[in-house]
């Protein structure tokens, strides 16, 4: 049976954005002092105001700051920290950074490094759930760049096919190849990306499945052999392999499928170890038939969905697991109830091949309610910077089917303004009104068949709202610099607003 583990007291947050944000709410929600990190141009956002502490990490390039394991480690034993989160990206799937908190005697808000490590291996996750009898996509390592070698491959797998980084994701290292004259350059080009990504430029090649939906399986496993899983998100809409909006229930899936594919998952956990919350991926092709696609090791991006509709909260449940707690349900304890959306809010402009988007953000008023869940990083005045992923904010609706749930977000997105930089708030708004969308006719091509030429609307209602904001904001420069007041709001106006949207989240939440 696994050792109970000290409780925690206080809790290092290595992440920025509105996930550190979400973590350092659910930390105070559990009585645990929340410590940030922050890098230099992030010494204003908003995590760093409502963290009790901040530690400085370094420069704005992530590598001398929230990449920097050193560092961070150091800034949690400063402090006085028994655990680190590390939430998604940057240092979340590093198995060398969960081997750092294990040394430092910190606990590590995940899945242990062993089989972080196993499933961060494309190739060697195929082998190990082949083992545990899971579904896999046709698919072979490439071993040598040898032209005749590489067709002889891919004509028995049968094209198209898709090159796949073996240690990475988000879409790096990865191409699809419709015949056989192409195949030597887009390995090349795949290795030389997988390479710069990640430092391993080993790939392989994987049957392409056309229009496939992307289907995935939250589930959480404790260290005394409990494994449960809490449903599926429908994540087939996507932009450069990035997802953009997710749903739970999938329109997809009937009981029977929806089980069979929960249970894979637990499987799929339980056959490499795996301990905390975590994904399993599917791509599930026009005759329902499902293939495992990778194990994500954190915590999800989207796991506000999976959280509106179980009512189960995922970092709450992940803080628990790393103290040596056992899951408090069973899989039949947990229901799936109602229906989640969730949009996310980047700052990228839809209309120029979702180009990022930087600068001053002159007016931020995200909308609330019953059934609306706003996890935001941002402010009014905030200055959105290049160095970063460009998410600002997620927006989650929630209704007793998924037609309430789209009339409710068609009023969130329409009540959501964000002035001063390109945003998709208008372009979501189209997403979810599109007739495809809304039968739901998903697959991961969505975007390039229905929006591939896509512009916004200008209505005309719109521009008085934005020369208001444009003169607040000339008002506001006037008087910093006949006053010298600060460019940003102090903590105690910060705080403020957002414990009043916190408690607006709860209400609507479960």
């Amino acid at each position: 049976m696994a050792e109970k583990k000290q409780p925690i007291q206080k809790l290092l947050i290595a992440n920025r954005g509105e996930i550190a944000v979400r973590v350092i709410r659910a930390c105070r929600e559990l009585g645990i002092v929340p410590v940030a990190v922050y890098s230099e141009v992030d010494r204003f956002s908003r995590h760093v105001l409502e963290a009790a502490e901040a530690v400085a990490l370094g420069g704005a390039a992530p590598a001398e700051s929230y990449l920097n394991i050193e560092r961070i480690v150091e800034a949690a034993r400063r402090t006085g920290c028994q655990a680190i989160h590390p939430g998604y990206g940057f240092l979340a799937e590093n198995p060398d950074f969960a081997r750092a908190c294990r040394e430092a005697g910190l606990l590590f808000i995940g899945p242990p490094p062993e089989s972080m490590a196993l499933v961060g291996d494309k190739l060697k996750a195929r082998h190990t759930v082949q083992q545990a009898g899971v579904p896999l996509v046709p698919g072979r390592e490439v071993q040598d760049a040898d032209p005749a070698r590489l067709q002889e491959i891919a004509e028995e797998i049968g094209f198209p096919v898709l090159i796949k980084a073996a240690a990475g994701g988000g879409g790096k290292g990865m191409r699809v190849v419709r015949q056989a004259g192409e195949l030597a350059s887009a390995v090349a080009a795949a290795r030389r990306e997988a390479r710069a990504a990640f430092g391993n430029d080993t790939v392989y090649l994987e049957k392409y499945i056309e229009k496939p939906r992307h289907v995935e399986i939250q589930v959480l496993a404790d260290a005394h052999g409990n494994v449960v899983h809490l449903f599926e998100r429908e994540c087939s809409v996507q932009r450069r392999h990035q997802k953009i909006v997710e749903e739970s229930p999938s329109p997809a899936l009937d009981p029977q499928l929806r089980q069979q594919m929960g249970e894979t998952a637990c499987r799929v956990m339980q056959s490499v170890g795996y301990i905390n919350a975590g994904t399993v991926e599917f791509l599930l092709d026009e005759q329902k038939n499902f293939y495992f696609l990778e194990v994500n090791a954190r915590i999800q991006v989207e796991h506000p969905v999976t959280e509106m509709v179980t009512g189960v909260d995922l970092v709450h449940q992940q803080i628990a697991i790393a103290q040596g707690a056992s899951l408090p349900f069973r899989q039949e304890q947990v229901r799936q109830y109602g229906h989640a959306i969730e949009c996310r809010i980047y700052a990228e402009d839809p209309a120029n091949n979702f180009f990022p988007s930087v600068g001053k953000l002159l007016l931020v008023r995200e909308p609330s309610g019953p059934g609306i869940r706003c996890d935001s990083g941002i402010y009014s005045g905030w200055e959105v910077t290049h160095h970063y992923d460009p998410i600002l904010s997620k927006l989650i609706t929630w209704d007793v089917d998924r037609q309430g749930a789209l009339a409710r977000m068609k009023s969130a997105l329409a009540n959501y303004v964000l002035l001063g930089i390109e945003n998709p708030v208008s372009f979501l708004q189209a997403l979810i009104e599109h007739p495809a969308f809304q039968a739901g006719n998903l697959h991961t091509h969505f975007l390039e068949e229905h929006f591939s030429d896509w512009q916004p609307p200008v209505p005309e209602e719109q521009l008085p709202l934005g020369m208001l904001a444009a003169a607040l904001q000339e008002r506001q420069m006037r008087r910093q610099v006949k006053t010298g007041e600060p460019a940003v709001p102090t903590p105690w106006q910060a705080l403020g607003r957002w414990e009043m949207l916190h408690r607006d989240e709860r209400s609507g939440e479960n």
